[in-house]
């Protein structure tokens, strides 16, 4: 069976855009598919999957992980889907789109994208760990699990190869981890090892989580804009006075093809 696919990224968080207005394409979406799509040498390579389904009461942005594993949420993931349904299917900013983590709507900003990615959860301290050493993280939930871990050097990650080690009676379902390191005044730099996908780019509900952490310690008022700089570019982060994280960054197709992958 051929089908079509895009590729896009949102500060080179990279993803495989699967067109499947009906959800007849796919079906279910086997992990098979999701890996043998994402596999760098072998396939197309990606972070993670965006099947486009349409629902009666709009587009649903169905998100994989590369390892095929199935998340509630993806901030640089839902900017790209978005660019793809404004250039491919005709829809209009301002944007509503369905996720598992509830409705995101996105806005133009420029060149670039606005998503409101709701309302932070933060949930405590926590600790994560890598190669022996460890780091006191704030737990925040940006729909998805993430431990926010502020660090002297961002090489005090190590390689990423591997999962911190955490907590899993705090993350049953395993966590995204971000380290952090302070540039300026509400500017800040991260590494983010994604669950599911290993180390990336970037990851925009961790950049969110990041901006809500250095806020929180900095004692910012809301409506402070953070730069976040990530691997793969910059992303801005917005709490708003009524309880809301605005991101805004790149969202780029930059391929369309067909696979029989």
């Amino acid at each position: 069976m051929s089908y079509p696919f895009l590729k896009g990224h949102g500060t080179e968080n990279d993803f495989v855009v699967l067109p499947d207005p009906d959800g007849t394409v796919h079906g279910d979406l086997s992990t098979e598919r999701v890996r043998a799509l994402c596999d760098r040498r072998a396939g197309l390579g990606a972070d993670g999957v965006l099947r486009a389904v349409r629902r009666a009461e709009g587009w649903f942005m169905d998100y994989r992980n590369a390892d095929g594993s199935v998340s509630e949420m993806c901030g640089n993931g839902v900017r790209v889907f978005a660019r793809y349904l404004h250039d491919h299917q005709g829809e209009p900013f301002p944007m509503r789109i369905e996720t598992r983590d509830g409705v995101k709507v996105l806005d133009l900003a420029g060149d670039e994208l606005t998503a409101d990615m709701g309302t932070p959860v933060v949930l405590g301290e926590t600790t994560v760990s890598v190669d022996g050493r460890s780091w006191a993280a704030q737990h925040v939930s940006m729909g998805n699990p993430h431990a926010v871990a502020f660090v002297d050097d961002l090489a005090d990650a190590g390689t990423l190869r591997e999962a911190p080690d955490h907590d899993p009676s705090v993350y049953p379902d395993g966590v995204n981890v971000e380290f952090v390191v302070r540039r300026g005044e509400h500017h800040v730099a991260m590494r983010v090892h994604e669950r599911g996908a290993g180390e990336t780019r970037s990851c925009g509900t961790g950049a969110c989580a990041v901006a809500v952490a250095a806020a929180l310690a900095d004692g910012a008022p809301r409506g402070t804009a953070y730069r976040v700089d990530v691997l793969g570019g910059t992303l801005t982060i917005v709490w708003t006075d009524d309880d809301r994280i605005l991101m805004t960054g790149p969202a780029v197709l930059v391929a369309d093809g067909v696979t029989d992958l």
